[in-house]
């Protein structure tokens, strides 16, 4: 496994909401994935899209706007609240200024994403990804995690009944149960 990985939490299966996880919690504190200038290039080749440049203050930028505007949008679906229009705005502006699509090399979906536009393209995938979960069939699914320390996003299609209250049994269910058994042995 690429020693990359630690820096970044990469269980979501909705590659959105793991884009949103480049801001997460630790013990308590915001802890900020996207530091560097070459941060969303890791995070992007980390997540299949290519060992490409993403080395740009600006893009740097731009992939934190993104991350909000997706947390944002996800959180009011998944409270029943109301979306900012001006997120909306946003995000749609992120997704139509991208040229992306899949296709399938050696038995494996990958990335053929525009080289002339080609930051703009990530970008692009992640809002149109944001864009059908949040606007489609699996909107009445999205959930914020219950731990207040990270609110993290999912789509729970695991529990019948739509109650599942962590974003990740790996993550946030672990630390839920051990902190259930340390109240419990009290």
């Amino acid at each position: 496994m690429d020693g990359r990985a630690s820096q970044f939490r990469l269980d979501n299966p909705v590659p959105a909401f793991r884009f949103t996880a480049t801001l997460i919690d630790s013990f308590g504190v915001a802890v900020e994935r996207l530091v560097t200038p070459t941060s969303p290039a890791t995070w992007f080749e980390l997540n299949g899209f290519g060992p490409r440049p993403v080395n740009s203050p600006k893009a740097t930028w731009c992939a934190r706007e993104l991350r909000e505007v997706i947390h944002r949008i996800g959180t009011a679906t998944a409270t029943d609240g109301e979306s900012d229009p001006a997120d909306v705005d946003r995000l749609n502006e992120f997704s139509v200024a991208g040229a992306g699509h899949l296709t399938l090399e050696h038995g494996r979906a990958t990335w053929c994403l525009s080289s002339r536009s080609w930051v703009d393209s990530l970008f692009g995938v992640i809002a149109d990804d944001a864009v059908r979960v949040l606007g489609g069939e699996s909107r009445t699914r999205v959930r914020a995690c219950a731990r207040p320390e990270c609110r993290g996003l999912y789509v729970d299609n695991t529990s019948r009944a739509g109650t599942r209250r962590g974003c990740s049994m790996n993550y946030c269910g672990n630390r839920q149960k051990k902190q259930n058994l340390r109240a419990s042995t009290r």
